[in-house]
């Protein structure tokens, strides 16, 4: 894998961080500014909503520069935004900081993406793509419960203003090591809008939608679950959190590895196994052992999805992949938004803290039959098979300097 590879994980790996520690610090936040835990929620509400937005409008300001200039300025802005939230001297300003972080986050994966999956070989897309986002997965692993603890300890300014110092070294070294990655020649809105035509683009992203709205589903309400459900302590909550990011990183690494092999049969592995796992959690949250497994399989098997359906975003908009990318990014954080309103419906009509789990093995069983929809489709149109081929097998978006 390119050295080059290695900065895109860096800048993946502070905002991993900076959008899940957000969870471990909501009490020491809204104590500071003086607002319930309810309020200082919008900070991660806030967030999501900023991906959503933010991947397709920043995107499409980016096919007006190069992809390398691109990815410099939303590590920018993602700096700016954390150190907005570390200084912030009102609610209002950190929610603004927030925001402003969060736009960068779906244009620096979409674009990030492409910039990966061009970095090697047509049969080592998939894999570069999940290089990447190993950054956001050993997040969860270190940043996040390092990032907890510090912010606990030494105070949460401190944790905003380090992630900010992250930011610095993933510009750096996007600055130093990605080569000079012009601007496709035609590359037009139009063009990349044209993807969106493709009923399998739209497909792959309803799967992204639902596939990690089931995970999402569970998470959100990991805490209430393992405590009152499971019997473990408050204090565990942290290590079990640990637990599903070490799911996570194995599952992003398996998913990365097997899509370049057999995407569509590691979509309906994976998918199917989530949606039995979190059908069986709804029991297995009555036993810490089993709740601990059951933890560790949901977030191996959600981000074992992760490189395949990015993968098949990429591969089914060829030609103008870049927009469509990056809308992928929001679509796995409107699934966020959609499974964490819905699990919190179930548990506030009185079905308990494990109802979450029935939903979220809804939700993926739904995304195994639309992948199953999708095979059934492109077996019926070869030309969008032969199409997707073509780009899998190489069929350049841009050219590539080397300085």
């Amino acid at each position: 894998m390119p050295l080059a590879l290695l900065a895109l994980t860096v800048g993946a790996f502070g905002i991993g961080t900076t959008e899940f520690v957000i969870m471990g610090l909501l009490p020491e936040i809204a104590a500071d500014y003086g607002v319930t835990i309810p309020t200082a929620g919008l900070l991660v509400t806030g967030y999501a909503l900023g991906v959503v937005i933010g991947a397709p409008l920043l995107t499409v300001f980016g096919t007006k520069v190069s992809r390398k200039r691109m990815l410099m300025l939303l590590m920018g802005l993602f700096v700016l935004g954390n150190l907005l939230s570390a200084v912030a001297p009102s609610f209002g300003l950190m929610l603004t900081g927030r925001i402003v972080a969060s736009l960068a986050h779906g244009s620096f994966f979409g674009i990030g993406s492409v910039v990966a999956a061009e970095l090697v070989a047509p049969d080592k897309k998939a894999g570069a793509i999940a290089t990447m986002f190993t950054g956001l997965t050993v997040a969860n692993i270190v940043g996040v419960p390092l990032g907890t603890f510090i912010g606990q300890t030494v105070g949460w300014r401190i944790t905003f203003a380090i992630v900010a110092a992250l930011g610095v070294a993933g510009f750096l070294g996007i600055a130093k090591l990605v080569p000079a990655m012009p601007r496709p020649e035609g590359a037009r809105l139009r063009g990349e809008l044209r993807a969106f035509r493709n009923p399998q683009v739209l497909l792959a992203m309803a799967m992204t939608v639902l596939g990690f709205g089931g995970v999402f589903a569970a998470i959100t309400y990991i805490a209430p679950m393992m405590t009152h459900v499971a019997g473990y302590a408050d204090g565990s909550v942290t290590w079990l959190l640990v637990l599903f990011g070490l799911g996570m990183f194995l599952g992003n690494l398996l998913g990365g590895r097997y899509a370049d092999r057999a995407l569509m049969p590691l979509l309906y592995v994976s998918l199917g196994g989530l949606a039995v796992v979190l059908a069986l959690f709804t029991v297995a949250a009555h036993d810490k052992i089993l709740a601990a497994v059951a933890v560790f399989l949901v977030g191996g098997l959600g981000f074992a999805t992760v490189p395949p359906l990015q993968k098949r975003v990429l591969d089914q908009a060829h030609g103008a992949p870049t927009l469509a990318s990056a809308v992928n990014i929001g679509a796995f954080n409107l699934g966020n938004a959609l499974a964490a309103w819905l699990g919190g419906l179930v548990i506030a009509a009185g079905l308990g803290y494990t109802a979450p789990n029935w939903v979220g093995a809804a939700l993926a069983a739904a995304a195994l039959g639309l992948a199953l929809w999708s095979a059934a489709l492109e077996r019926r149109t070869p030309a969008v098979r032969s199409g997707a081929s073509a780009a899998a097998s190489g069929a350049p978006a841009g050219t590539l300097v080397h300085h």
